[in-house]
């Protein structure tokens, strides 16, 4: 069972109803989604990130663990052909729901979330962590200089490239041919995908416009195995 406490901040994994609850209420006002509960809800882990003086929650995210032949049940299967990745021989897990408080713009939380994924990957034998990374909002002018990053530098391997399954896309690999301002890309980036990216992650050719919850997403995924050492060093350290 994942249970740390790093500065202000105290991790752990819910252990019933009531704090799954917890969750999906913290994640109702950050998606602005009332009740936003769902069928994956029951099958994963959810880790709770609490502010230790105040007791309130402050951020969440969820675990699904899966091999490649399980990789069809994953909630970004709804959203992507990921066919390819059902020789992946490893274990595989789906985050999913990540969120803080809008209330929270304390980097530390970041941090703290990824040694709790970090305990987790360890712990478990994890070779490949993936899940949807959103930005705001549907408008893919709004984030071209992001995509145009995306597409010259993180482009997942071709024998492990999502394919095509939603009805609505933005094909940025085809369609973002500019030379991007770095600044603005970075400054647009979403924090958990600038995470990935920084262990090594790679993202699908496309983003999938979804218009129910106001965000534009591509499939993210992090081979373990490929994971700057020093980074890992530094994971690690948070989750003690």
């Amino acid at each position: 069972m994942i249970s740390f406490q790093r500065g202000r901040y105290a991790v752990s994994a819910a252990t019933g109803p009531d704090r799954i609850a917890e969750a999906q209420a913290l994640r109702s006002v950050c998606f602005g989604r009332d009740g936003d509960v769902d069928y994956f809800d029951a099958l994963c882990t959810h880790i709770l990130i609490h502010q230790v003086a105040t007791g309130r929650l402050i951020a969440c995210f969820r675990l699904l663990p899966l091999t490649g032949s399980e990789i069809s049940g994953s909630y970004s299967a709804q959203y992507y052909d990921l066919d390819a990745l059902v020789t992946f021989e490893g274990k595989m897990v789906e985050m999913g729901r990540f969120c803080v408080h809008p209330d929270v713009s304390d980097p530390d939380v970041l941090r703290v979330a990824w040694g709790a994924m970090t305990a987790y990957v360890d712990r478990e034998g994890i070779e490949l962590l993936f899940g949807c990374s959103s930005f705001t909002g549907t408008d893919t002018a709004d984030y071209l200089d992001a995509f145009a990053v995306l597409r010259q530098r993180h482009l997942a391997p071709k024998r492990w490239l999502p394919g095509v399954k939603a009805p609505d896309v933005f094909h940025f690999a085809d369609g973002v041919r500019r030379k991007p301002d770095l600044k603005k890309a970075m400054q647009s980036m979403p924090p958990l995908l600038k995470t990935y990216l920084l262990m090594g992650g790679w993202v699908s050719d496309h983003a999938v416009i979804d218009r129910q919850m106001n965000t534009l997403h591509v499939f993210t995924g992090v081979e373990i195995g490929a994971i700057p050492p020093a980074r890992k060093k530094l994971l690690r350290a948070v989750a003690g």
